[in-house]
């Protein structure tokens, strides 16, 4: 009898320690607020961290919202598991003092946080420390994140009402239309008149008059040299708005990778050099096609041979990412499907 008992004992061991391995896990998403550790009122930081835990290294999209600004960020990290200690280093986040996020400076800080888990929740407590010479200039932020248990993207920032400007365009970024190919300047939606999809979570962009490429000459050699090479599909997207946000990171180690950007095989965007800051495209789909397709164009190699990217394609509702990898011979693209209404 006792012997029988063994397999069983060993079993629900196994299964105990395989639970409290995930308990103290950090993948998954990430939601807070942030505060100027000083006295005093000032704005504050809505924060998401989407990240995954590969053994004692993390990686992910830190991202966050301050007065009228969306910035998103790729980061790398480590993880703990024995002190449930999350750090991740060289993170910019606009001062907080700014009186305009256009042309504000960026304070360089290192989050580190501790993973805390309870019956009721699990979340992060920790701080985005800045550079001791700075203290004054630049005071350090302190956060609580909480565990999206749902998974549902930007749960947090979604649902509040400051937080749905993160679908509002910032002057850096590109509105693509289905009509027009090259964006010189948008014009961002003014404050209070978003658009009510957004509200809804099936944002869709309005229409912006874009002028074409000054350099045509140089759109033809691009386009020429993509009809070229060899189209290599990742993946096949279903979505469920007329409108998308894409964004590109640079996944690795930041080495000059250049990049151009098709649209059903059209030249939307050129000479695009990846970092670890997001390349934010605002896309809207033809709706007289089944299926619209992202094509990322390799312009060079860099220095680390491939050109390798992270692409996050949001439609209000759905969050995808794709690793895209391109060479001088093959391009890197996803089809995106609409997902039929019923």
């Amino acid at each position: 009898m006792k012997k029988a008992l063994l397999p069983l004992i060993f079993h629900f061991s196994f299964i105990s320690l395989q639970a409290q391995d995930s308990r103290n896990m950090v993948t998954g998403s990430w939601y807070g607020k942030a505060d100027v550790d000083m006295a005093g009122n000032y704005s504050n930081y809505l924060t998401e961290l989407i990240i995954k835990q590969k053994g004692d290294e993390v990686e992910g999209i830190f991202g966050y919202y301050f007065k009228d600004v969306y910035q998103s960020f790729y980061v790398h990290g480590s993880y703990d598991a024995k002190s449930r200690e999350i750090t991740i280093k060289n993170i910019p986040v606009i001062y907080f003092g700014t009186n305009s996020t256009v042309n504000s400076i960026e304070c360089n800080t290192d989050f580190v946080g501790k993973l805390f888990v309870s019956a009721l929740k699990k979340g992060i407590n920790g701080y985005f420390y800045h550079d001791g010479k700075y203290k004054y200039t630049c005071p350090d932020l302190r956060v609580t994140y909480t565990l999206d248990l749902d998974e549902k993207e930007d749960s947090i920032l979604q649902n509040s009402v400051t937080g749905k400007k993160i679908w509002q365009p910032q002057p850096e970024d590109f509105v693509i239309t289905a009509t027009h190919t090259q964006k010189e300047e948008i014009k961002p939606f003014a404050s209070g008149n978003l658009p009510n999809s957004i509200a809804d979570k099936t944002p869709r962009l309005q229409t912006i008059e874009v002028t074409p490429s000054k350099d045509a000459q140089d759109a033809k050699k691009i386009s020429d040299a993509y009809t070229k090479r060899h189209n290599n599909y990742q993946k096949d997207l279903v979505v469920e708005s007329d409108s998308i946000k894409v964004s590109f990171y640079d996944n690795g180690d930041i080495d000059g990778d250049s990049i151009s950007v098709f649209l059903n095989n059209q030249l939307v965007l050129s000479h695009q050099g990846l970092t670890a800051k997001a390349i934010n495209l605002f896309v809207e789909l033809d709706s007289s096609r089944s299926i619209n397709e992202i094509s990322m164009f390799a312009e060079n190699l860099g220095s680390i041979p491939p050109n390798t990217a992270l692409m996050v394609v949001s439609d209000g509702i759905n969050r995808y990412e794709v690793y895209m990898s391109s060479s001088l011979t093959q391009s890197s693209s996803v089809r995106l499907i609409r997902k039929k209404r019923t």
